[in-house]
């Protein structure tokens, strides 16, 4: 692989996620709401189709990759590898339930005219968040790494995975302004990217956290 071509691999992935995180921050949806407060209803939907159609581009130059594999999952490991990816799909599917999607696509925002900055979706605890406070990033992870890696493979899971720790963070900031003093609880009791099995919300813990909503 041409260092020539590294280099734009990287390039596109670090303007990909600058570019993402720039969107979802308060700053500019502030800015957006302030200059142009009748585009917001359609802002988180057209932030949406943005990511997608953008992915495209880094994502393209990750699979056009060359080189010789770097490792292959094979044997015994080759299987375990694909029960991860599989579990990991199926999980994600799974958790679908738990969330709003007309809210998370923008098409709640949208059909209600709604001009808000903030987030309109409660904060609630799935089974998944008694254990992770972030379990799409997980079920990514999962399924990042189970992959055979070539170069262009590796930098890509490498990059995508420093993307999901700091991007974990900010996202934080934001849900500690939606939800204050109750989210900064269940953050102490959770971890963030990868779930411990001594650490989790028993259902006292979340009937108590529940009561301090209340």
């Amino acid at each position: 692989m041409p260092d020539s071509q590294i280099l734009l691999l990287i390039l596109s992935w670090l303007s990909y996620f600058g570019l993402h995180s720039l969107l979802a921050s308060i700053w500019v949806k502030q800015h957006v709401a302030s200059r142009w407060p009748g585009a917001m209803p359609g802002y988180r939907l057209v932030f949406n189709v943005l990511a997608v159609l953008l992915l495209a581009v880094p994502l393209g130059l990750t699979l056009s990759g060359s080189g010789p594999w770097i490792w292959r999952w094979s044997g015994p490991a080759s299987g375990v590898a694909v029960v991860l990816s599989a579990a990991a799909v199926v999980g994600f599917l799974w958790s679908l339930k738990y969330y709003d999607g007309s809210e998370f696509l923008g098409l709640r925002q949208f059909n209600e005219r709604n001009t808000s900055v903030d987030d309109q979706e409660q904060f609630r605890l799935s089974p998944l968040h008694r254990w992770v406070r972030h379990p799409w990033y997980f079920f990514a992870l999962v399924i990042i790494w189970t992959r055979d890696m070539n170069l262009a493979m590796l930098i890509t899971a490498i990059l995508m995975t420093l993307y999901f720790v700091i991007g974990s963070r900010l996202e934080e900031r934001k849900l500690l302004r939606y939800h204050g003093e109750i989210y900064r609880r269940y953050r102490r009791r959770v971890p963030g990217l990868v779930p411990l099995p001594w650490k989790y919300l028993r259902d006292c813990d979340v009937r108590a956290l529940a009561g301090d909503r209340e």
